[in-house]
């Protein structure tokens, strides 16, 4: 498949937030990205969409400076995240939310505790300034008085909501949701939908999310790249994408499993496998 240059929208003259150029990572001797290039502007919301494995969530990590690239590079307002030292992406991050499929909450501390976390790791701020944010950011997610309950008696809808809750608590300029909408029922899903875009606005973040939910996306996101064998299968609105009439895209988009896009496993053939 041929490199593909992408910008997110052909006349928008906004400074990129995020820059990504040439970007290469391996895992081992297989590639699992080769010749990613991103540009993502300030204030939208950014889906990667794509087949299981394909590295949706390692972008994620290599843009929070979690993974570094073989070859290439990240720029997040200005600043190459390779060339950053662990103090440095220690301070980068505190800037950064991350909300995962199962929102990660700490078993063993209340929701209050939960959210007021990442406050007392990365501030010196008073407690009772501690549990004014914390409170704020419980009502604005609508879960104002389950402060005292503890994760293990919250429904999935309400757990993620928490989880929201705690990954902007200290108003991030960037979020990354992985799979944020996965494993909860319609009315929870359109609940943390509505929550995300109404949290990205208000904050005006950027946000960028992994998911699997071509419909929920349509919804959602300003801009979708779909990620296919290493490279960049499409990218668009999700307007754009529903109308396309490149191979890859309308494999992915509607669900057809001939294609472009390979549905086995890339990796040593297997006959040559079985014979050592």
């Amino acid at each position: 498949m041929p490199k593909v240059s992408q910008q997110v929208s052909a006349g928008d003259s906004t400074t990129p937030v995020i820059r990504v150029r040439g970007l290469v990572f391996r895992r081992g001797r297989k590639t699992i990205l080769d010749g990613i290039d991103l540009d993502i502007p300030r204030g939208r919301i950014v889906a990667f969409m794509g087949p299981s494995g394909a590295g949706k969530t390692t972008v994620l990590q290599l843009i929070s400076g979690q993974l570094r690239p073989d070859e290439g590079w990240i720029e997040v307002n200005g600043q190459r995240i390779s060339d950053m030292s662990d103090k440095e992406l220690y301070r980068f991050r505190r800037n950064i939310g991350v909300l995962l499929q199962n929102g990660a909450l700490f078993t063993d501390l209340t929701v209050f505790e939960n959210i007021a976390t990442p406050i007392r790791e990365h501030t010196d701020l008073p407690e009772a300034l501690i549990r004014r944010l914390v409170m704020i950011k419980l009502k604005s997610v609508g879960l104002g008085g389950t402060e005292e309950l503890m994760p293990h008696e919250l429904s999935g809808g309400m757990a993620r909501r928490v989880a929201l809750a705690r990954a902007v608590v200290l108003d991030p300029a960037l979020m990354l949701y992985d799979e944020p909408l996965t494993g909860l029922d319609p009315i929870a899903v359109s609940q943390v939908r509505t929550l995300m875009s109404e949290t990205n606005e208000a904050l005006g973040m950027t946000s960028l999310i992994v998911s699997h939910n071509i419909n929920e996306m349509r919804k959602l996101a300003d801009y979708v790249y779909i990620i296919a064998a290493k490279r960049i299968a499409g990218h668009g609105s999700p307007e754009d994408l529903s109308a396309s009439n490149d191979p890859g895209v309308d494999q992915f988009i509607n669900g057809k499993v001939e294609g472009p896009i390979p549905f086995h496993y890339q990796g040593t053939d297997t006959a040559w496998s079985l014979l050592g």
